[in-house]
């Protein structure tokens, strides 16, 4: 597990929410606010998605700060992010949490901000309809100039990069997603998701932000990755004078975290 020393180190967690969410423990280890959010959900994928992400972090989290993870307290910025309470004192745990259809996905960093987005980008959505409404201008050229077949999987590039970037950024949809834009140069197509993973795109990605944002795009760096045979994933972050260094670390069940060294 990361340490306070680990300042290259990066972990990308990924697991399949059914392997995690049958497990009675991810219900027992919530506290009284995420039990009362289970409780209001209608829909039993929802409560699922609940219980295996938010668990997780937990069974993560509380193994890089050496404590229970029913007892770990966070906090929450204005823009409704969670971090750790400084009482834990671990102010340089940064984490980011993503889930979708039957997938979780949860990076951890150390001394530097992180923001990871995983999606589905097998399932239908009207993505041109989409792209008009929130991307940028740019964008919506590159996406138009694709064939149909490829439309969606560069779109699903685009919404995880997005969507990992205003993560990372602590802001969420506060940042307007036609603000910023990102170039893709020698992007992988639909036929990646084809082949063998966990594994990283090979992408060279260059984020260009808007001057309102009073961000610069080389604050920051990007990486692509398939996590499944329909899953894509898109992961930020901030740079550093220490370059990173990131693994993933797919997870089975919440017994396999436990004996994480």
């Amino acid at each position: 597990m990361i340490t306070a020393d680990d300042r290259a180190r990066v972990e990308v967690f990924y697991a399949r929410t059914d392997a995690l969410a049958d497990d009675p423990w991810a219900l027992d280890v919530l506290d009284e606010a995420e039990r009362a959010r289970h409780t209001r959900y209608l829909f039993d994928h929802s409560k699922r998605t609940l219980c295996a992400s938010h668990a997780l972090v937990r069974a993560v989290l509380g193994r890089v700060v050496s404590e229970a993870p029913e007892r770990l307290v966070f906090e929450h910025n204005a823009y409704g992010r969670p971090s750790l309470s400084a009482a834990h004192g671990c102010p340089w745990v940064s984490f980011n949490l993503s889930h979708t259809e039957q997938m979780v996905c949860l990076a951890v960093a150390s001394h530097r901000e992180v923001g990871v987005d995983v999606e589905d980008a097998l399932r239908d959505r009207r993505t041109m309809d989409v792209a008009d409404r929130f991307f940028s201008p740019a964008e919506v050229m590159a996406l138009r100039e694709l064939e149909e077949y490829q439309q969606n999987f560069r779109f699903f590039a685009y919404w995880t990069l997005k969507e990992s970037y205003i993560k990372a950024r602590g802001m969420g949809l506060a940042i307007p997603l036609d603000l910023f834009s990102f170039e893709l140069a020698e992007s992988e197509d639909a036929r990646a998701l084809e082949g063998p993973h966990p594994r990283w795109l090979r992408d060279r990605v260059e984020l260009r932000c808007d001057p309102s944002l009073h961000d610069l795009g080389s604050r920051w760096e990007f990486s692509r990755a398939v996590l499944s045979e329909r899953h894509v994933a898109a992961l930020a972050l901030e740079r550093t004078e220490v370059p990173a260094t990131v693994r993933f670390v797919e997870v089975t069940s919440f017994a396999s975290v436990r004996a994480m060294g």
